[in-house]
């Protein structure tokens, strides 16, 4: 889809939100509020069904609009969170009206004329953007780069072994509405309700509800191989994965394991992710204080812990990080809001 030339506005951005109803959509609202992002117009939008709802967010009410092909009339900036099939038809739209669109799906995070940006870690790839389309990456990709991209610069990264635990924040408000249900369900000694995760969530730990290809993996391993070629320009890194989902409402977390080019102790790799921007070291051992989701929940940086080499390679050749990232902040929400940012 070849963008057409735009430039930022001269004034405050008229702004879109569509998917304002979701888990995304509504944090998204939230942090416009948080970091005082300057507006003019601000428009909500979501299905039919959603239509003439007012939601509440900091102190103020908002109705929301039915999305329709002439709901971007005006609008300079409009942030997509509402799934593949609706960035497909609708962003295209968007941009022809003449929107810079950030979306958040996986529609066009494979196009080759379309950024895929983390500010912190490719900003610059933005530099010689001209309009259209910006892709958020996936958000466990975010989460786990936001950690390992200053050490593949510093020390270069040649294999990547990721396992995720993912919250249920993931697959939308749906899901964690059912797991707080879960949990009343538990503790009323009722059977539990399985309506929208069709399993019991609650206590269990299964594999994350993405379809799997032909290969054995899941889609949500595929794209964190894919978009971390992608942000770093190089295909020859090697990446695995195992995706899951747990038991937590928000914050996604991720065990690393790296297999690195340079020679680097665990102290070392410490002192380079202190000076990384948007990540926060949690590493206590005395305390036994590391990386938890609970912590990282609703807090804009990656906490990362567990900094230690691993012994099972050379001396110094492997690395091993644990890190926990709030899957609708850095992970979705805040990562679009910084891309705006950027271009204003």
């Amino acid at each position: 889809m070849p963008p057409p030339h735009t430039t930022p506005p001269a004034t405050a951005p008229n702004v879109a939100i569509v998917g304002a109803t979701g888990a995304v959509g509504r944090e998204m609202l939230a942090i416009l509020h948080q970091r005082r992002f300057t507006h003019g117009t601000l428009k909500l939008l979501a299905s039919s069904r959603s239509a003439g709802t007012v939601i509440e967010c900091c102190g103020r009410h908002y109705v929301i609009e039915e999305l329709t092909e002439d709901s971007f009339r005006g609008v300079d900036l409009a942030l997509f969170s509402a799934g593949g099939a609706v960035s497909r038809r609708y962003a295209p739209l968007a941009v022809k009206a003449g929107a810079t669109v950030v979306d958040n799906s996986s529609a066009f995070r494979r196009d080759d004329d379309v950024p895929l940006v983390v500010p912190e870690l490719n900003g610059e790839a933005l530099n010689d953007f001209s309009g259209g389309v910006i892709a958020n990456p996936n958000c466990t990709t975010m989460i786990v780069l936001m950690a390992v991209t200053p050490l593949h610069r510093a020390v270069g990264v040649k294999r990547m072994v990721v396992s995720t635990y993912q919250a249920v924040s993931g697959a939308g408000a749906a899901w964690m509405n059912e797991l707080e249900q879960q949990a009343r369900d538990f503790a009323a000694g009722r059977p539990y309700t399985t309506d929208v995760t069709g399993r019991q969530c609650l206590f269990n730990v299964f594999s994350h509800n993405s379809p799997i290809g032909p290969d054995g993996y899941n889609e949500e391993e595929t794209k964190l191989r894919r978009e971390t070629r992608k942000i770093w320009n190089d295909q020859s890194v090697k990446i695995t994965a195992t995706c899951v989902r747990v038991p937590v409402l928000r914050a996604h977390c991720a065990s690393i394991n790296l297999t690195i080019a340079k020679p680097t102790s665990g102290e070392e790799a410490k002192r380079i992710l202190e000076q990384a921007p948007g990540v926060r070291v949690v590493d206590d051992r005395q305390a036994n204080r590391f990386p938890e989701p609970i912590d990282a929940t609703g807090v804009d940086d990656v906490l990362v812990g567990r900094i230690r080499e691993d012994t099972s390679q050379p001396p110094g050749m492997g690395l091993e990080l644990f890190v926990a990232g709030d899957q609708l902040r850095k992970g979705a929400a805040l990562n679009a809001i910084q891309i705006a940012d950027l271009l204003l």
